[in-house]
């Protein structure tokens, strides 16, 4: 027996003795108590101890914390997630004597370790929305107390205790996996769709004021050309005329000459009278 462990002194089957690192009123009392111990005597510290050779055996037992673990496990959040839950405990054998008559090993303990935590887990999680299991670090804490609460007051007749639960992790379930993706990437191309079709509908708007304004500013450079054109013709017309008033023949053959420049091209051939006006110059009379 090392400083780590405690014993059981145990004779033709039946507990005779423990020896324990510390003598607690609780464990006086599940002893006084219990009909298959009530004769146990409880031996308080460590050291050298006698036993009747070939009639008493002694079992140690670990006085340690010790480790439960076991697989992810499904369970449901209030509100219907289902999600991957992967926790681990840690818990002590409180009463070897308690121990010894109802559990016997660290296997039979961790599988009832198994039922009892998964259930109340389980329970309190039922109350939990996801969002919070997630990312409510103090609810998640009062939750796992809660945990450990219940499960230490089913554990009492089996001389064990909780000290502590955790979780190491929580996933949602493979087969979830590929409809979560297809709903975000559905999401997403809502989303994609929605933009496009907001930037479609504010192209075109740029589009429709930007002809707007082309029409615009052509409608004012055409009034301003037309205005322009005006002008000149007006200037032309006074000039002409000014010309005109001050030497009428030399202004009569001067638009003559314009005149059979525009019609006289590429050898074309005219059939005019000889006294038309148009044939004056040209005939020399």
């Amino acid at each position: 027996m090392t400083e780590t462990d405690q014993a059981v002194v145990v004779r033709f089957g039946e507990v005779q003795k423990i020896v324990i690192s510390e003598k607690t009123p609780q464990i006086v009392e599940q002893i006084e108590q219990h009909s298959r111990l009530s004769n146990v005597k409880i031996v308080e510290g460590k050291g050298l101890q006698f036993k009747i050779p070939f009639i008493d055996t002694v079992e140690t037992y670990s006085d340690r914390l010790l480790t439960y673990d076991t697989r992810p496990r499904q369970v449901t959040t209030l509100d219907k997630k289902r999600i991957e839950l992967d926790n681990y405990a840690q818990w002590v054998i409180s009463n070897p004597a308690l121990f010894r008559v109802t559990m016997r090993t660290e296997v039979n303990a961790n599988t009832r370790l198994d039922d009892m935590i998964y259930s109340n887990l389980n329970s309190e999680i039922g109350r939990t929305n996801m969002t919070q299991l997630i990312s409510d670090i103090d609810h998640v804490e009062s939750m796992l107390e809660n945990v450990v609460n219940r499960t230490n007051a089913g554990l009492e007749e089996y001389g064990m205790e909780v000290v502590d639960i955790r979780i190491r992790q929580t996933d949602l379930p493979e087969q979830n996996l590929d409809n979560i993706y297809n709903r975000m990437r559905t999401e997403r191309e809502r989303i994609a769709n929605r933009y496009l079709s907001e930037g479609e509908e504010e192209a075109q708007k740029i589009r429709s004021n930007a002809d707007r304004e082309a029409r615009i500013i052509e409608a004012e450079a055409y009034e301003t050309a037309e205005i322009l054109r005006g002008q000149g013709d007006a200037e032309a017309t006074r000039i002409y005329a000014e010309v005109y008033n001050q030497d009428p023949e030399f202004y009569e053959f001067f638009r003559a000459l314009q005149t059979y420049r525009t019609a006289l091209v590429n050898d074309t051939t005219i059939v005019i009278p000889s006294d038309s006006e148009f044939a004056k110059y040209l005939l020399g009379n």
